[in-house]
C-alpha cells in the first residue's frame, strides 16, 4: 500500500512539474514577447533597453533632444472605441499607445503603433524614447522590445513606470489614448 501511495505521490508531482513547464512556455511568444499575465514581476533588466529610476528619467528629460514619453498601459478596444471605465492617468507630456505592449498585435494594431510613432519622432529612429507601464507591468517592456524590432536605437524602459513616478512624488496627469481611426475591416479589433 506505501508503494502504491509513494507512486500516486511521484505520478502527481511530475504531473504538477509538466503543467509548469507547460504553461511556462505559453508565458512568452516565439519572438520572446510576454503574451500572457501582464501584470507580473517583471526582469530588472531589458535586453534591448537601458532601464530608468524616475530620477534618471528625470535627468534624461533635461537633455536635447528630449526623450518621448510612451505610455503602453492597455485599454480594451470595443465596437469601434476605447473604453477604459476608470481615468489614467500618466506622466506629463507622454503619449499614450494604448494595446502597443501587448504581447501579439494584428496588423491594424501594429500600424497604429508604427505610425504613432514615427509621427512623434519625425520619422527618426535615433530619437530617444522612453516605454513604461505600471509597476509589475510586462507592457511597456514589450512595447520596448518591439520599437527595437522597428529599429529605433535608443530604447530606455521605466521598469516600475508610472508607480515608480508617483512614489518619487512626482506629479502624473490625465491622459486618452492617441486616437485609433477604424477602417469596416478594423472596427472590431481586439
Amino acid at each position: 500500500m506505501g508503494r502504491i501511495i509513494n507512486t500516486l505521490g511521484l505520478v502527481l508531482v511530475a504531473g504538477l512539474l509538466c503543467s509548469q513547464i507547460s504553461q511556462a512556455d505559453t508565458l512568452f511568444t516565439d519572438d520572446g514577447y510576454r503574451a500572457t499575465r501582464y501584470r507580473s514581476p517583471t526582469p530588472l533588466t531589458h535586453d534591448d533597453a537601458h532601464t530608468l529610476e524616475p530620477a534618471e528619467l528625470l535627468s534624461l528629460q533635461q537633455q536635447q533632444p528630449a526623450p518621448l514619453l510612451v505610455d503602453a498601459y492597455g485599454n480594451p478596444w470595443r465596437h469601434g472605441r476605447f473604453t477604459l471605465q476608470a481615468e489614467h492617468r500618466n506622466i506629463p507630456g507622454s503619449l499614450w499607445l494604448a494595446n502597443c505592449g501587448e504581447g501579439v498585435l494584428s496588423r491594424e494594431w501594429e500600424a497604429y503603433c508604427r505610425t504613432a510613432l514615427a509621427q512623434a519622432t519625425d520619422g527618426n529612429s535615433a530619437h530617444p524614447l522612453v516605454f513604461y507601464c505600471r509597476s509589475d507591468c510586462w507592457l511597456g517592456w514589450n512595447a520596448a522590445k518591439r520599437a527595437a524590432s522597428w529599429g529605433y536605437t535608443q530604447l530606455y524602459w521605466l521598469r516600475d513606470g508610472v508607480d515608480a513616478w508617483e512614489a518619487a512624488g512626482y506629479a502624473l496627469e490625465l491622459s486618452q489614448p492617441v486616437p485609433y481611426t477604424t477602417t469596416p475591416e478594423s472596427s472590431e479589433l481586439q
